[in-house]
């Protein structure tokens, strides 16, 4: 029973929790407060229900260091709440923008990976010997202030993306973070996904509880932003009232038929795929050692035999092993289950496969032909079809590194493409005059109207030139690597964009005086951005 008034938006809130089970008396629970409207109720909303559930509250903030001023004034509005109600305050704070230069990333998942590497290092056990700053570790939950919103925001730029069911699952109720050991340390809920961001704000308007305001939240370049104030209004106006929440249900089905999938793979994985090291792999577990004999006489000397092959080993960034599955029972499995052993076959090994692989390979498996035939992936592996078994091969590390096949692929402006060899998304963005790059450098965008409806985006070849601006001639892209000290084979692999026979971009530079867009017009950024499976926020 409640011994003070609560208001009808906590009763939901609290209900929610119980039924997703998000806490549990005892639990130490840091809550991430940005100073936003959405964090900031969510706080409040911990306050009035922190007895009720048993829960010791804590605050956490991160500071991105993107909008200057703007965000020290953010980080001690926080602060200021935290000592308001007594609370233990946790801060940290990152360059977003200087690592997304670093890893050629975007702005956002580079704030994204700082602001939950600071909460995994906060998760941690009673006994645990991590510290922020000089205080111990002592938190085993975080609550991030997601919404409704912000789930049918995820699905529907997802879909526009595209992806899978997996995909489709959009924000999780929880996340379970795990340290390098392996254990779980913690888990990162989100108690307000059935709320809507209206109510957040009429509730703290009720409590005449003040918050901050994110000028990038007005930025009509991030595409977030635009589906917030253009799309879904005019889906919830022209289509479906309802909509947001459509957004979300679909979201809460796609998520249990991917935990139902995930659990019927993991039993296929462990009865009909076998897992093989390659015969190769004995030149280095069966001779570890060459003797020399040294110039001038002596003893003889044992050296150790090709170091470079078992460092290989160690650091491919896939599984060094085959996987063998039956192709009479893969055959013979409905479609679905097709693509997902396969799909979970190449999660597995750490191959990039989507749809496109998923189906060549399928149409190769069923083919009638001789024993042995080959059909190339990503990163080097191979399938191998026999007459029983179908056969993921892992590139054979003993073999010299083949010259780096090159690569070529059409790029829409605006629009997105894949590079599988790159292992990055690369994008042409439009910026408009009244939606300002403010994350982004000037040097960085194009003049729209010097641009085809295509670009081409491939690796540079030899011979290439590129005018990066505030240079003062063309220079060959061999030469401007090696002066960044970029070692193979990335080096062989760096992207370019090309209008005609012309490069009017590359990775790492400005691009070409001639081509840079002035203040007042349209502009083309390309950006580009990280490969990795869609996984939930």
């Amino acid at each position: 029973m409640y011994h003070v008034s609560v208001h009808e938006l906590t009763e939901r809130v609290l209900a929610h929790i119980r039924r997703e089970e998000l806490l549990r008396a005892g639990d130490r629970h840091g809550v991430a407060v940005s100073g936003g409207i959405d964090s900031v109720a969510l706080l409040r909303l911990l306050l009035e229900l922190r007895h009720e559930l048993g829960v010791v509250l804590s605050v956490v903030h991160f500071n991105h260091k993107l909008r200057g001023a703007e965000s020290e004034a953010d980080e001690e509005f926080v602060a200021g709440l935290a000592h308001e109600h007594g609370l233990e305050f946790y801060r940290e704070s990152g360059d977003a923008a200087r690592l997304a230069a670093e890893e050629h990333s975007g702005v956002e998942a580079a704030a994204r990976e700082l602001r939950y590497g600071f909460f995994s290092r906060l998760l941690g056990s009673d006994d645990s010997s991590d510290t922020i700053g000089s205080a111990p570790v002592i938190l085993n939950k975080i609550a991030t202030a997601h919404t409704l919103d912000d789930q049918a925001e995820t699905v529907l730029m997802r879909l526009i993306r595209g992806t899978g069911l997996r995909g489709l699952g959009g924000i999780y109720p929880r996340i379970v973070v795990e340290h390098e050991d392996g254990d779980c340390h913690g888990e990162i809920v989100r108690p307000l996904l059935g709320v809507r961001r209206c109510e957040l704000e009429r509730y703290l308007e009720d409590l005449k509880q003040p918050w901050r305001e994110d000028s990038t939240n007005a930025d009509a370049r991030l595409t977030r932003n635009r589906l917030r104030s253009l799309v879904m209004p005019l889906l919830e106006r022209e289509f479906n009232p309802a909509v947001v929440e459509s957004f979300a249900e679909l979201a809460e089905i796609a998520r249990d038929e991917e935990d139902y999938w995930e659990n019927e793979i993991s039993g296929w994985l462990g009865t009909v795929v076998q897992w093989s090291e390659p015969a190769w792999t004995r030149d280095v577990q069966d001779v570890s050692f060459v003797q020399i004999e040294p110039v001038g006489g002596g003893p003889p000397q044992c050296l150790p035999m090709d170091l470079g092959l078992r460092s290989r080993i160690a650091n491919a960034p896939w599984l060094v092993m085959n996987a063998s599955v039956s192709r009479p029972w893969l055959l013979t499995e409905p479609r679905a289950v097709q693509r997902r052993a396969l799909k979970a076959i190449g999660e597995q090994a750490g191959i990039p496969i989507e749809f496109k692989h998923i189906e060549q390979i399928l149409s190769f498996v069923a083919e009638d032909g001789p024993a042995g035939k080959e059909l190339s992936l990503p990163l080097g592996w191979k399938i191998r079809r026999e007459p029983e078994a179908v056969v993921f091969v892992t590139p054979d590390l003993r073999q010299r590194p083949e010259p780096v096949p090159d690569y070529e692929y059409p790029l829409a402006v605006p629009g997105r493409v894949l590079v599988f060899e790159a292992n990055s998304v690369i994008e042409a963005l439009l910026v408009t005059p009244a939606s300002p790059p403010a994350e982004y450098n000037p040097q960085q965008l194009l003049r729209a109207d010097l641009l085809p409806q295509q670009l081409t985006v491939r690796n540079w070849r030899p011979g290439d030139r590129f005018f990066p601006a505030h240079t003062k001639a063309p220079k060959k892209i061999k030469e401007l690597l090696q002066e960044r000290h970029v070692a193979q084979p990335g080096r062989r692999l760096w992207p370019v964009a090309v209008s005609g026979d012309e490069i009017v971009w590359m990775r790492g530079f400005p691009v070409p005086a001639r081509f840079q867009a002035k203040a007042g017009e349209d502009a083309i950024l390309i950006r580009e951005t990280p490969w990795a499976v869609e996984h939930a926020i």
